[in-house]
């Protein structure tokens, strides 16, 4: 047993030593990072507020303007849930750049990418990736914003965040070398906005099966600190006296009910948002294992439907049974949703709501028949 990696898989009552194995090509590191961005750990990196992965691009260009100079290429470029250009570069171990030279690459990155990019020239790159594997540009957004995430807003803080040069640098290889972990320790106590950090992305197999063992070197005590300013998470009590603020006694009572049915239905949970001006509640669904949020309540007065987020997934995934459920948001005097609409989020005011005699009713007749289809599905 002394000869084993460590890592063990239990089938059944057998445990399955699973060995060391390396990547056979760079870019099928690449391939699988690009396919599935949580590899990225971003409860590691966040424990407090999880990071979230938005590809913008594999193979990203950056230059320095120079004429004649050479034109580098980034491996990739995510954003996360709060609009931070994050700088991905993998290496595998038996490249000897691993060491000096890559971390020399990545700071050439940093020190560019802030005058040559715009958040017009990443969000033209984002909705070329997603043209290309067939996806909605604004339901992948939703995705990775939650449900009171406002897209324009996005893109401005994308905006904002390169003017202030607040990127994150991220170095990938499946081992980490003790000399890249120190420099990067060093570089990410002294680098701020900027962070930067190593992930080192371990492959186990055995018996046919693989394993990945995601670990994030470069956190210090005092480099954590100096990134504490995270959102705080909403709680009931804190999203209804923001509400109260924002709309009168009567639609406060119908957000009342709608919470109440979040919290006694069918969800697997409720969750409230982490946003900085205004809060969010939401009930979580797994049809067939795949996470719906459908609809969320906002301290802004709006309760929102998640029509484009639907698309593609479970029980609404198509076209006809997301208008079947608009029609039945559409009884409600005021309320004007269009086909157009299925493809987006769009918000219904508490205050329209209320304004019709029977409003309350209706959408919790809605939201209801929403929760029965979810339970049909299984």
């Amino acid at each position: 047993m002394s000869g084993h990696s460590g890592v063990f898989l239990l089938q059944g009552e057998d445990l399955l030593p699973m060995e060391a194995a390396q990547f056979a090509k760079e870019d099928d590191f690449q391939r699988l990072l690009a396919r599935f961005p949580e590899l990225l750990v971003g409860d590691q990196i966040d424990p407090q507020n999880p990071r979230r992965w938005l590809l913008v691009r594999r193979e990203v260009p950056v230059a320095t303007g120079e004429v004649g100079a050479s034109q580098w290429s980034i491996d990739h470029v995510f954003l996360d849930q709060d609009g931070i250009p994050t700088l991905v570069e993998i290496k595998r171990q038996d490249d000897p750049r691993i060491r000096r030279e890559v971390v020399g690459q990545m700071l050439d990155y940093a020190a560019n990418c802030s005058s040559v990019w715009s958040a017009e020239t990443l969000r033209a790159s984002f909705e070329k990736t997603c043209t290309e594997r067939g996806l909605s540009t604004d339901s992948t957004l939703i995705d990775l914003l939650g449900p009171s995430g406002n897209i324009e807003d996005f893109w401005k803080q994308v905006r904002t965040n390169l003017q202030a040069k607040r990127i994150r640098l991220l170095f990938v290889a499946d081992v980490i070398p003790l000399e890249l972990r120190r420099i990067v320790e060093f570089l990410n106590e002294q680098m701020n906005p900027a962070e930067v950090l190593a992930i080192e992305l371990r492959q186990f197999e055995g018996k046919g099966l693989k394993t990945l063992v995601p670990t994030v070197y470069g956190q210090t005590q005092e480099s954590t600190a100096k990134r504490g300013n995270v959102a705080p998470r909403w709680d009931k009590a804190s999203l209804f006296d923001k509400l109260r603020l924002t709309v009168g006694a009567k639609e406060v009572e119908i957000a009342e009910r709608i919470y109440e049915w979040m919290r006694k239905g069918g969800a697997r949970e409720v969750t409230f948002g982490v946003g900085r001006e205004n809060g969010s509640v939401y009930p979580v669904f797994r049809p067939k294992d795949v996470r719906i949020n459908p609809v969320y309540l906002s301290s802004d007065g709006n309760l929102w439907f998640q029509f484009g987020s639907l698309e593609g997934k479970p029980v609404f995934g198509q076209f006809e049974t997301r208008r079947n459920l608009m029609q039945r948001f559409n009884s409600i005097s005021g309320v004007d949703f269009t086909d157009a609409d299925l493809k987006r989020s769009r918000a219904t005011p508490l205050r329209t709501i209320a304004a019709d005699p029977d409003g309350a009713t209706k959408v919790l007749d809605a939201l209801n028949w929403m929760e029965q289809q979810i339970e049909l599905a299984g």
